[in-house]
């Protein structure tokens, strides 16, 4: 239950419980009803601008040839160019392209970066290609996509599947095609060729740093709080170890064999990441494991659900004794699981906040990109920091004022301020 490097805070896989799109439109639907926006505006963001479908053809390394389907949807862009991951995986869908690209407008929106939503992929299975078939099927992918994609139109980003070497073999043939380098046209690329510090760790720092805060509001210690991480990828390994560091009780933490648990607390730095040992949590001398359910389930301050979405369900949230749950992969708790885990008073700060650190250090990237500049990772970090605590002020505000959960809170900010812009801007002709 790993996850990769990812801008959005995606997840490897999500179940099929319920869909992106169905997600996204229920969020829309929930929001819709706290803020003062035209029926019409909300209309438009039921529908995504554009899904561009496009056949990718592959020379394998036998000779034959493969022809496989690509997507690139867009939602929306009243806010900025769009902006979203680049997925290689046997189930890309269209609907889950338009629903994880309406996911990403929110995202922004929340962050208040000036992009809007995208999302995209081929319909393939990494794992059954060869280095070199890869490559050349990201080089005629990003061809096939290229008059729809731009640094200033729709800047792609790592996903499922792919990686920062991908962006860079897209971003070099996007390059070769426009007769100029242009490292502005990905996120997540290597710092070598413009990448930004900081990038591969984001995701889980804004995790981290939302939990800090969550336990601040209501009244935790951080020294004394305990936590649980499902998902021992790049977004838990890195939220659980930054806790570790500012004095948390890492207690559990699991990959898709299982968890290791401590109560006196782990070395989050000792246990492999899925990066560092695919799938080697069970290795590490912990006195306990756990299966990955049982993690969901401890008695811990905070859980964070950071591999798979839609593991908070209607048949075990009644079982969740944490005070608090923070999304870290993107759609871990279903609509069913988020009215029990209310009622009962139990807080869910969601993934379109807490994970938003990748999107938002790709949105440092890209500036560094245009600018031809690059920070350090003292600067990206802080940048960061700032930025989420914005956030999360701006969302803990609406809370307050209008009695509703962290999540609608967080999607009516996103869609107050989308919403704005859409009335500013009007529709043309």
């Amino acid at each position: 239950m790993a996850t990769n490097t990812l801008e959005d805070g995606d997840a490897d896989e999500y179940s099929e419980t319920e869909s992106a799109l169905e997600t996204a439109l229920r969020q829309l639907s929930a929001a819709a009803t706290h803020v003062d926006v035209d029926e019409g505006v909300i209309e438009r963001l039921e529908h995504p601008t554009r899904v561009v479908e496009v056949g990718v053809p592959l020379k394998r390394d036998d000779g034959s040839v493969e022809v496989y389907t690509g997507y690139r949807a867009q939602h929306d862009d009243v806010r900025g160019p769009y902006k979203g991951g680049l997925r290689f995986h046997p189930e890309v869908t269209a609907e889950e392209c338009v629903g994880l690209s309406m996911w990403m407008t929110w995202k922004c929106a929340v962050m208040d970066l000036p992009f809007g939503g995208a999302k995209g992929g081929v319909v393939v299975n990494p794992k059954d290609l060869s280095t070199e078939e890869k490559e050349r099927l990201t080089r005629r992918f990003a061809e096939e996509i290229r008059d729809t994609i731009g640094p200033k139109q729709d800047i792609p980003a790592p996903d499922m599947g792919t990686d920062a070497q991908t962006m860079a073999w897209f971003m070099d043939a996007y390059s070769m095609q426009e007769g100029e380098t242009t490292p502005g046209v990905v996120t997540g690329k290597p710092p070598v060729i413009g990448g930004s510090e900081g990038r591969e760790e984001a995701p889980g720092r804004s995790v981290a740093i939302i939990a800090r805060e969550a336990l601040r509001y209501y009244g935790e210690d951080l020294d004394e709080a305990t936590v649980a991480v499902q998902g021992f990828g790049s977004v838990g390994a890195n939220a659980a170890r930054l806790l570790d560091d500012w004095g948390a009780n890492v207690v559990a933490v699991s990959d898709v064999n299982g968890a290791a648990y401590d109560t006196t607390g782990l070395d989050t730095h000792a246990v492999p990441s899925h990066e560092e040992q695919p799938e080697a949590v069970m290795q590490y001398d912990a006195p306990n494991t756990l299966t990955n359910e049982e993690v969901l389930e401890l008695d811990v301050d905070v859980v964070i659900p950071a591999a798979v979405g839609n593991v908070l369900t209607a048949d075990n949230a009644d079982d969740v004794q944490a005070d608090i749950v923070v999304e870290g992969a993107n759609g871990p708790t279903t609509s069913a699981a988020d009215e029990i885990l209310e009622e009962r008073g139990v807080p869910v700060i969601p993934d379109i906040l807490a994970n938003a650190g990748g999107v938002t250090v790709s949105y440092f990237e890209w500036l560094q990109d245009i600018n031809r500049r690059q920070w350090s990772l003292e600067r990206v970090n802080d940048e960061l920091e700032s930025l989420m605590l914005s956030a999360w002020n701006d969302v803990r505000r609406e809370v307050e004022a209008g009695d509703v959960s962290w999540r609608d809170a967080a999607y009516v900010v996103a869609l107050e301020r989308v919403g704005e812009a859409k009335s500013s801007r009007g529709l043309w002709p």
